[in-house]
């Protein structure tokens, strides 16, 4: 059993890159592909480039907005062609492909892996939703992938990270269950001790995304968040006995 990975491309607009997605999406074992607001519809050259990832182009959703395409996924992963010039620039903190191969081998559960459109990629506020971010190294003189080329090199790196599966292998690699709901209801439990303790409102939302990308690098297991959840109750519980905060 691996993870469950969900192809999300937001606002794309040629349809050809479309039905190339589908069909890396099928060569390397996808589930799924959603498409938030399309500029182009599912043509014939999409259906043309598809090949046999024809059906995951006629099954892709088409879900209202952004946060609704993501709302069920345990883990988030964002792609950016831009990488943080500075350690404290959060919002496009990322890893290599090679990474999430490695991180996505051990775990179960819904990840979502978002591309963004072909001209200006992911907007800020669809970034701060990602959970961790993968940027796909290129020459810096042109580092800007096809969108297709970029889903088959991130797909592929997921793909071959797996691995042949041996069952005489010792020990066995632990499997890692994500759980998404266990993950928002934390950083929500972070926010709120933010809010209380006066922490700065112009910082807070950087925090949130540091704590959020942690989250997203280290994956930990519905038992490690119910073990740190239990850790912020008791804050709150001391908090509001004491009257600090």
């Amino acid at each position: 059993m691996t993870a469950i990975v969900e192809v999300v491309l937001v606002r794309p607009k040629e349809d050809g890159n479309v039905g190339a997605v589908a069909r890396v999406a099928r060569n390397f074992g996808a589930s799924g592909l959603v498409l938030v607001a399309p500029r182009a519809p599912r043509g014939p050259e999409a259906r043309r480039r598809a090949m046999a990832g024809g059906a995951l182009l006629a099954a892709a959703r088409e879900p209202a907005s952004f946060e609704e395409a993501v709302r069920t996924a345990d883990l988030v992963v964002g792609t950016t062609d831009t990488v943080a010039g500075r350690s404290s620039s959060y919002l496009r903190r990322s890893i290599p492909p090679e990474r999430l191969g490695e991180l996505l081998r051990v775990v179960e559960g819904r990840v979502a892996i978002v591309f963004g459109p072909e001209d200006n990629g992911l907007g800020r506020e669809e970034l701060r939703r990602c959970d961790l971010l993968v940027h796909v190294p290129a020459r810096r003189e042109f580092p800007t992938l096809n969108l297709s080329h970029a889903v088959a090199v991130v797909l592929y790196a997921v793909h071959r990270a797996r691995g042949p599966e041996d069952p005489e292998s010792t020990p066995a690699p632990e499997r890692l269950e994500l759980n998404g709901r266990e993950k928002e209801i934390l950083l929500s439990r972070v926010e709120a001790i933010l809010v209380r303790v006066g922490y700065p409102g112009h910082k807070r939302k950087g925090l949130l995304l540091l704590f959020r990308r942690v989250l997203g690098r280290s994956t930990p297991t519905e038992a490690e968040y119910r073990m740190m959840l239990g850790f912020f109750k008791s804050i709150d519980r001391y908090q509001r006995r004491t009257g600090h905060g």
